[in-house]
């Protein structure tokens, strides 16, 4: 058995994570494309379409922690599962709606509501799958592969959206958009499995390569309470960092393409080619920064690896932020602040990597608790951002996620990722079961 090549199994399952999140993606950004058809066929203010696109990000924010509860208690196969299934339920009863229906408005926020408490077990769940699957040194690179799947599924869906839309309507953007959910849902169940030690096709020596690699048993270690969650200065200070990147990442998802036609004065076609150029950085940078924090991991250990290259993008996108807001060409304005964006996600896996690595069996919760300061700060970004751009101005508006950012690199430097929430127990070679 030595002399067969190890199978590669762990990165084939990240890749099926991958096109999780790009789906994901898809359903949450499709509405902000259909978004006006939608308010003109029920007869729906912005306010209104406000409401709808609130709920998502509540019931998303809301269901983060519990989310990763049930993906530390049922595992990652079935909880993914379960939760694409469910995105694809919602997002068709999104198409179903008839045009006659009474209080539009509120079916609409319930719907939404409902699909961000399904797709809140998204990264969560790939949280606690990476803590079972892959070996710490490499957990840099796999989170950053999942995390490209933000920047594709963002970047895709506003072309892929509208041309179905152009063609067939926006209904059936939708129904297009359910469909693709259930066939990656159904996938993922049959080709992934709780643990290494469970799948048929993990050879020998792959199987050996995560156990030494892995910061705890695969399954059957023990959850740590909530208690000693909550009295983590890591927690905390990786809660607080996230906020701040949550904060400066959803001014690209909610506001950017706003912000090039209004203020920049691009026309429509030249805003969606430039608003696509952020996330295409978000896709490039997000893996690279895994890559580049294993690197130095592996040189410098974890305080140079993962907080070194968290540290290290924030302020680079604080950069960003401050001079490409006061560009005066508004094309060369847009590569600069979307080189903001990329900067943002160099710093993406080094949250995912150091939470699996400190919670072990608890991976899904605590990173779902993390997860949730992230929805905070893109909530207020959603009221914040434009009061701010009225009131003062654009270039405060970035001024101010600017200084999120500083401040979020700052929350790095109380992290300790060679700290564990509970002590790690002794690794297992042996096959277990869930």
């Amino acid at each position: 058995m030595a002399d067969l090549p190890e199978s590669r199994m762990r990165w084939f399952l990240v890749f099926g994570l991958f096109i999780l999140s790009a789906v994901a993606y898809l359903d949450r950004v499709n509405i902000s494309i259909a978004g006006s058809s939608i308010a003109a066929e029920y007869h729906l203010s912005n306010i209104q379409l406000g409401w709808i696109f609130s709920a998502f990000l509540v019931g998303y924010g809301l269901f983060q922690t519990p989310g990763g509860w049930l993906a530390d208690r049922f595992g990652p196969r079935r909880v993914l599962t379960a939760g694409v299934l469910w995105w694809g339920i919602f997002t068709a009863l999104t198409a179903a709606v008839s045009a006659n229906i009474a209080f539009a408005v509120l079916f609409f926020a319930a719907v939404r509501f409902l699909l961000g408490a399904g797709e809140a077990i998204i990264y969560p769940a790939s949280n606690q799958f990476v803590s079972r699957w892959i070996p710490s040194p490499e957990r840099g690179i796999a989170n950053g592969l999942i995390f490209a799947g933000v920047g594709v599924g963002a970047g895709v869906t506003p072309m892929l959206i509208t041309y179905v839309m152009v063609h067939h309507g926006w209904r059936s953007s939708f129904w297009m958009s359910a469909i693709i959910g259930l066939i990656a849902g159904t996938a993922w169940y049959f080709a992934a499995r709780d643990t290494p030690e469970e799948h048929a096709l993990v050879s020998a020596s792959e199987l050996a390569h995560i156990q030494a690699g892995r910061t705890t048993k695969s399954t059957g270690a023990a959850r740590i309470p909530w208690s000693t969650i909550l009295s983590s200065k890591e927690v905390f200070a990786l809660t607080l960092s996230y906020f701040s990147f949550g904060y400066v990442a959803w001014i690209f998802f909610s506001w950017f393409f706003i912000y090039l036609a209004k203020v920049r004065g691009l026309d429509l076609k030249v805003s969606a080619f430039y608003s696509t150029l952020p996330f295409l950085a978000m896709a490039a940078c997000s893996p690279l920064g895994g890559a580049i924090s294993d690197k130095l991991t592996k040189l410098y250990g974890k305080r140079a690896g993962r907080c070194g290259i968290a540290v290290f993008g924030l302020l680079l996108t604080a950069v960003f932020l401050s001079f490409g807001s006061q560009v005066h060409s508004a094309r060369l304005a847009s590569v600069v602040l979307a080189g903001g964006a990329g900067a943002l996600y160099l710093s993406q896996s080094s949250f995912w990597a150091v939470t699996a690595d400190i919670a072990s069996g608890s991976s899904g919760s605590v990173s779902g608790f993390m997860n949730m300061g992230n929805q905070f700060g893109g909530a207020l970004t959603a009221s914040l951002t434009p009061f701010l751009a009225s009131r003062f101005g654009w270039t405060t508006s970035f001024f101010v996620a600017a200084g999120l950012s500083v401040l979020g690199a700052v929350a790095w430097l109380f992290v300790e990722p060679d700290r564990a929430l509970a002590p790690l127990p002794k690794l297992s070679s042996s096959p277990e079961k869930v």
